[in-house]
């Protein structure tokens, strides 16, 4: 199986270091390239990809306003964020329009290709750069009721997936199954009412359930 991604940057430089990444990786097809916002969304009701990597600053419709059009007429297109900015802001408002992830422009190209597989795979959704950055403008939140629904081990998985960590991360630090992960990562979801595992990390910060 392979994933066709579209590529969105307003600068040819950052779409050529992108998929030279991504070619690393035969898991990955480069279905198109866009240079705006607007381009994206036209490009991405063309093309169908299954992913897009979006830049966060365009002319023409920024990265968000993009996400904002294709998650309400094509919710099942995955799309990261990309952005030079660890704005908290940003993020979090990112996650309101439906991403499912968030990566910092000025990662190490060989840990920006791992994160954007977990991505793919439905894991995490942050690098652990942003994750610390997030963490310290939360910092002394109060704990609320919520945080009571959840067994010690699910707050542990809990905590381990807001430090940006993939199932196999958090099942070796814990030494369980990664599929005993993928199942404490159900229940959470299921107790909090929460989709996916991009909104599962805002709640955590939120509420101050990620740890430190």
């Amino acid at each position: 199986m392979t994933i066709r991604v579209l590529i969105v940057d307003d600068h040819i430089l950052s779409r050529r270091a992108i998929a030279n990444i991504l070619s690393a990786n035969p898991l990955f097809v480069i279905a198109g390239e866009a240079t705006t916002g607007k381009e994206a969304f036209e490009k991405a009701k063309q093309l169908i990809p299954d992913l897009i990597l979006m830049d966060i600053r365009m002319p023409t419709g920024n990265g968000l306003e993009a996400t904002r059009l294709i998650k309400a007429e094509m919710p099942f297109v995955k799309i990261i964020i990309l952005s030079v900015s660890d704005d908290v802001q940003d993020f979090f408002e990112a996650i309101k329009l439906g991403a499912q992830g968030y990566l910092l422009k000025n990662m190490e190209p060989e840990n920006w290709l791992d994160y954007i597989v977990s991505i793919a795979r439905g894991e995490a959704p942050i690098s652990r750069v942003l994750a610390v950055k997030i963490l310290q403008e939360f910092a002394g939140q109060r704990q609320t009721a919520c945080d009571n629904k959840l067994s010690e081990r699910e707050k542990e998985v809990l905590q381990l997936i807001s430090q940006g960590l993939s199932n196999k991360e958090i099942g070796e630090t814990l030494f369980i199954s990664e599929s005993t992960v993928k199942h404490h990562l159900r229940n959470i979801l299921d107790k909090l009412h929460i989709q996916n595992r991009m909104q599962l990390i805002a709640y955590a910060y939120k509420n101050g359930l990620a740890g430190s």
